[in-house]
């Protein structure tokens, strides 16, 4: 772990649909999902899951830049999880080996961090991070205008949360959100990650982390750029075998960084 050192087919127009079989149960929400066209993209109005084939989503231009954008960070404790043989390195320079995790005996619930951070650079050269790590916690109304949440240490319902401040997009160059295993999980997909992004016009975009690489111990989750009509969200998903340093160099940022811990450790 690394701390920043400061310095359906589809219906034809006009032909009603008909109406829900009554083995269906004749729901309106039943009604609604057999009626729906397919192979439209995003499944849901509303809740939309950023992929390959759909990475890319516009966040502020035509109106829509003011407000504030929350990215939330989610996961699910688990159960009859692999477990470390040893005591576990606070920050492991290498991955530890699959021959020493063992199965414990019977049901055991592990306690998880990850956190949630983000890298920024600002229209005016101004590169830093926003993470639990060093009490860098940002702003919201003074530059970065990016601010943590409080952070979440037993992985509870409320995860953890970036808020990021539009009414300044035009401060922005670029924003990489990211999150980490701190402790208690040996991959992202057993912990089931989800990073949703909630701009202020009501709609959410979902990135799951899934990756299935043991080794993984860090993801490179989205990429807000400004672009010539505004912020676009991009999904990156890039996993990394190290931490905040690696994924600094994969993206050029250019920051120095020392080794940290958070204050109750």
């Amino acid at each position: 772990m690394w701390e920043h050192r400061r310095g359906g087919k589809p219906r034809l127009a006009g032909i009603p649909a008909p109406a829900p079989p009554p083995e269906a149960g004749g729901s309106l929400w039943h009604y609604f999902v057999r009626s729906r066209p397919r192979g439209s993209g995003f499944d849901d109005p509303v809740h939309h899951r950023l992929s390959k084939s759909h990475p890319e989503v516009p966040l502020t231009g035509r109106g829509t830049g003011a407000g504030t954008l929350r990215v939330h960070l989610t996961w699910r404790m688990p159960s009859c999880e692999l477990r470390p043989a040893g005591p576990p390195l606070l920050f492991p320079l290498r991955p530890r080996s699959p021959e020493l995790w063992e199965q414990p005996q019977g049901p055991v619930m592990v306690t998880v961090d990850l956190d949630l951070a983000c890298l920024y650079e600002l229209a005016d050269g101004t590169k830093g991070v926003v993470q639990p790590l060093g009490g860098l916690a940002g702003s919201l109304h003074a530059p970065p205008y990016v601010k943590l949440g409080d952070d979440n240490r037993f992985g509870a319902a409320s995860g953890e949360t970036l808020y990021i401040n539009l009414d300044r997009a035009a401060e922005f160059r670029r924003l990489l959100v990211f999150a980490y295993i701190y402790s208690g999980a040996p991959a992202f997909s057993r912990v089931h990650a989800t990073v949703g992004f909630y701009p202020p016009t009501g709609q959410r975009y979902v990135i799951e982390l899934h990756e299935r690489d043991r080794h993984a111990r860090s993801c490179a989750v989205a990429l807000i750029e400004r672009r010539q009509d505004g912020l676009v969200l991009r999904r990156e998903a890039r996993y990394v075998y190290g931490y905040q340093a690696d994924l600094d160099r994969l993206y050029g940022w250019g920051l120095q960084w020392a080794r940290g811990h958070k204050a109750t450790d």
